[in-house]
């Protein structure tokens, strides 16, 4: 029997989040091999075996973005929460895997204050496994009835008490007789399956999107293409790249009661989508088949299975053939420190697409190591910042369209939070002009826009714009130019707004350099507009 006496060790070895912070348990990710499968390569599923599974149904998983934590559900064990009082009891069980050895722990039990009386489940973790999505809605933890919740770590490392996501008009829609949710990677997109008929088991799958007051919209059905009339549609799963979505359908051309199928969306409508193509076997078999999920690099699907397994029904994982993985993503992952002190903060993370500045996704950073992660799709260039109160974040650029699409990477970007104090000195990694100018570049504006919502939120603050130079050219022509940049920067900010007395500029040319200016690195580095805070 599963679940022995070495779960509990490894439950306070190896916590995951419970008894201290969920990052200390993130290993250093590691590129898998033979990525690439042939038409005459044999693909098997591989059952996780009995310290994952037993003779009891497994049901539900739930990977995290680097494939080391995962979430299932156990029916009806003796250990459930409330296994005596609730008829085919569902509870949350988890395990680690071993970086090293690839092994999975004995599955531990969740506990409380997620294992309710009802029927309990994870539908999602965030790439930085800093949240948790929840079945039901809890209000402080207490149930409140059909919803979904989200559950942070929080400072001391614990999970906080779940609550609900306020969905606009829920009610209206979760009227059947099932009803699940997923979300992207950035946090931007739910995804629900539930029938608007009473007690039907005919699902629709709905899409709603995160607002700026932190609400959900009103569920929005994505389409007659996936929806197809008189279907069961369920479990929707999209994968990293925020356009690939696998499914469970018992629409025709299946092999079984219920199969996966994957599509592809097509536009930001979220009605648009490629023709929905059926997984086949192994994947599918001719019993129920759902609940798929994926690792960020799309190269293992986990699922649950009844075919050939230890119980009535197993969590198994099985590799895709390229045809059937989603389109590739980076994974950037790091660190945000106090840039004072160098210690680790706790912070939320925005990521915006340049140079629209669009807000992107969303994450956070763990109490205790302020380690991070988050997924991002190729082709575009981002900026990445962490905010906490009283700090100023110093943001970062990543371009990615100029990376090749050569399959799933991994990226390590620090991150640092400035406190807003007096002599302190915030480099604006995102302000750019052309070559020998100082007109600044449109997408400069997003950075600049964040110092004048600082001064506005500050009013006691007043600053100096510095702007440096490389060491190439005269002393004279590198005073005028970086003159010329702060002052720029300047009239900007006192163009939203700011009082002039608030506000001043200094061009200090090649005079003040924070590297060597015998390499490209270091005169890109010497080549920087900062803010020095004056008074407070």
């Amino acid at each position: 029997m599963k679940r022995s006496v070495s779960a509990l060790l490894c439950f306070i070895i190896c916590s995951v989040g419970f008894t201290q912070p969920l990052a200390d348990t993130v290993g250093k990710m590691v590129e898998q091999k033979e990525k690439i499968i042939t038409e005459n390569t044999i693909i098997k599923i591989e059952n996780l075996g009995f310290r994952v599974n037993s003779e009891l149904p497994e049901l539900r998983p739930t990977i995290s973005a680097d494939g080391n934590l995962l979430f299932f559900i156990c029916e009806s064990h003796p250990e459930n929460n409330h296994a005596h009082e609730v008829r085919n009891s569902q509870d949350i069980w988890y395990s680690i895997r071993d970086t090293a050895t690839g092994k999975w722990t004995d599955a531990i039990h969740l506990g409380p204050p997620f294992n309710t009386a009802h029927y309990n489940a994870v539908y999602w973790i965030s790439p930085d496994k800093n949240r948790i999505l929840l079945r039901n809605a809890f209000v402080d933890g207490d149930y409140y009835g059909n919803g979904v919740s989200m559950s942070e770590v929080q400072k001391d490392g614990r999970w906080s008490k779940p609550n609900m996501l306020k969905i606009k008009n829920y009610h209206k829609y979760d009227r059947g007789f099932q009803s699940g949710a997923s979300m992207s990677s950035d946090g931007q997109v739910l995804l629900l399956y539930m029938s608007e008929e009473s007690k039907s088991r005919i699902n629709k799958i709905y899409a709603c999107f995160l607002q700026t007051d932190g609400t959900w919209s009103e569920p929005k059905s994505i389409g007659k293409k996936i929806n197809l009339t008189g279907y069961n549609q369920m479990t929707p799963y999209l994968a990293s790249d925020g356009v690939t979505l696998y499914f469970s359908s018992d629409r025709p051309g299946g092999i079984g009661d219920q199969d996966i199928w994957k599509t592809k969306r097509l536009d930001d409508t979220w009605l648009k989508w490629s023709e929905p193509v059926n997984l086949g076997e192994p994947i599918n078999t001719a019993d129920f088949d759902a609940f798929f999920t994926l690792d960020a690099g799309g190269e293992y699907a986990y699922l649950t299975s009844s075919f050939q397994s230890l119980g009535k029904s197993d969590i198994v994982r099985v590799k895709l053939l390229e045809i059937e993985k989603p389109d590739p993503v980076v994974l950037v992952s790091g660190n945000v420190y106090n840039a004072k002190t160098k210690q680790p903060l706790s912070a939320s993370l925005i990521y915006e697409t340049l140079p629209d500045g669009v807000v992107a996704g969303n994450g956070l950073s763990s109490p205790g190591d302020g380690a991070f992660q988050i997924v991002l799709p190729y082709d575009k260039n981002y900026l990445i910042r962490a905010s906490a109160d009283h700090f100023f974040a110093q943001s970062e650029n990543l371009n990615l369209d100029s990376l090749i699409r050569a399959g799933y990477k991994e990226i390590h970007k620090d991150l640092y939070l400035v406190p807003i104090e007096i002599g302190q000195i915030v480099r604006l990694n995102n302000v750019f002009f052309d070559f020998d100018k100082w007109d600044l570049r449109p997408v400069s504006f997003i950075e600049l826009n964040r110092v004048v919502k600082m001064l506005n939120d500050n009013p006691a603050i007043s600053i100096e714009m510095g702007a440096h130079t490389d060491a190439k050219g005269s002393d004279e022509y590198n005073i005028k130019l970086s003159h010329n940049r702060a002052n720029s920067v300047m009239q900007y900010i006192l163009s939203k707004g700011i009082a002039p007395e608030r506000v001043s500029f200094k061009g200090y040319g090649e005079m003040v350099p924070v590297a060597t200016n015998e390499t490209d690195e270091g005169r890109q580095l010497n080549r920087r507009v900062e803010f020095k805070i004056l008074s407070n």
